[in-house]
């Protein structure tokens, strides 16, 4: 479906999602401003200034996965440590997000979480199984199985809360500050864990549900787009200077599915964020097809993978988004001469878009050398 054939998102309606003038009522104790946490003075940050389309001091730079398994003293964190435990222990979330930014000098830190956190706050039935990834208890396949599922109250989050408030403390402020980005799964992903139950290939149960019961479907979405709205804004009433959706699996879907399936529920989560002041940052996998589309979900900065170059990515997002990426993680194992060739590459297809941060087109790999991140920082740093 082009562009310009599009439905307006804001008129669509289906059950279980909220109207784009109803988000706002969500979480009314979050309201108007209410929940934006104390700011520290970032001013003059690059990656802040990347983000809102401004002209930072020098090139930012942040990895996505940065604070995981590449690193040592994660790994040796991490040994007696449970994923989920990990993720809800604030003196763990907090050291372990601030590794990479002593090791490499990134720009940003990224709030050392997992997707199924907020499930699991919930009381979903959800663990991470190591070398598996999330499994579901229960999947959820039918209308009584969403009706079923409990909210999220912002509470329940308080350890996630409370390493914030740590982070900040050693973050800085000023011109030495480190901004620090909150972290969440959008709906479409959350959903195909629910209702594969795991991690899937090719998404069959997932696609099946959207395509026999809309209905269920968007009650589905409705219900974790609340979810992740909730976890995000209780980031943000923390203190996080920006807040990143991943969609890790949009990609599995055609364009015209994820305007119809997916796309109002992320404008439902990115629009309930706009009153923060907060910039927002989304990014999915394999969704070079889907980016006009995800330029208009509501972020201000659309993330990269390394099969679109940034320059074709920014004509097809819109000349008003800014964009983050997009070196390929495998080419960090092929050699130096290569990695700063492409790193230049890409800092130049990146001058086409009003704003730019570079990244990685997904996760550092486990076996990625951390020297030689640390070398692409300093790089990118010269540039």
């Amino acid at each position: 479906m082009s562009k310009s054939a599009a439905p307006d998102i804001g008129a669509v309606s289906h059950p279980g999602m909220p109207p784009r003038e109803a988000v706002g009522t969500l979480l009314p104790g979050l309201r108007h401003g209410s929940g934006r946490g104390p700011r520290r003075d970032l001013a003059g940050a690059p990656f802040l200034a990347a983000v809102r389309g401004a002209s930072p001091s020098r090139r930012p730079v942040w990895f996505m996965r940065q604070a995981g398994r590449s690193l040592p003293e994660y790994r040796a964190l991490r040994r007696d440590n449970a994923m989920l435990t990990a993720c809800q222990t604030p003196e763990l979330v907090c050291e372990i997000t601030l590794q990479p930014v002593r090791r490499h000098g990134v720009d940003a830190a990224i709030l050392f979480s997992d997707i199924v956190v907020p499930l699991h706050a919930a009381g979903i039935g959800v663990d991470i199984v190591p070398g598996t990834g999330p499994v579901v208890a229960r999947p959820v396949r039918t209308a009584a199985d969403v009706a079923a599922l409990p909210d999220l109250a912002p509470d329940a989050v308080a350890p996630v809360a409370e390493a914030i408030r740590l982070l900040l403390a050693e973050l800085g402020s000023g011109a030495t500050g480190t901004p620090l980005i909150g972290f969440a799964g959008a709906p479409f992903t959350l959903a195909s864990y629910l209702v594969e139950g795991g991690p899937s290939r090719n998404h069959e149960r997932t696609k099946a549900l959207m395509h026999s019961d809309p209905p269920t479907w968007h009650a589905l979405l409705g219900h974790l787009a609340d979810i992740t709205l909730t976890f995000l804004r209780a980031q943000v009433a923390a203190g996080v200077d920006a807040v990143q959706l991943f969609d890790s699996w949009a990609g599995a879907l055609s364009e015209r599915d994820y305007r119809r399936f997916v796309l109002p529920h992320s404008v439902a989560v990115l629009s309930g964020l706009a009153d923060t002041g907060v910039p927002r940052i989304h990014f999915g996998v394999g969704t070079g097809e889907l980016l006009a589309s995800m330029g208009e979900a509501g972020a201000d900065m659309v993330g990269i993978d390394w099969r679109v170059s940034l320059s074709e990515a920014s004509r097809r997002i819109g000349p008003d988004k800014a964009v983050q990426g997009n070196l390929d993680p495998a080419v960090l194992f092929a050699g130096w001469d290569v990695v700063e060739a492409e790193v230049r590459r890409i800092i130049a297809e990146g001058r086409a878009a009003p704003g730019h941060v570079m990244n990685l087109g997904h996760g550092v790999l486990p076996e990625t050398d951390p020297d030689v991140l640390t070398r692409v920082v300093d790089l990118v740093h010269s540039l």
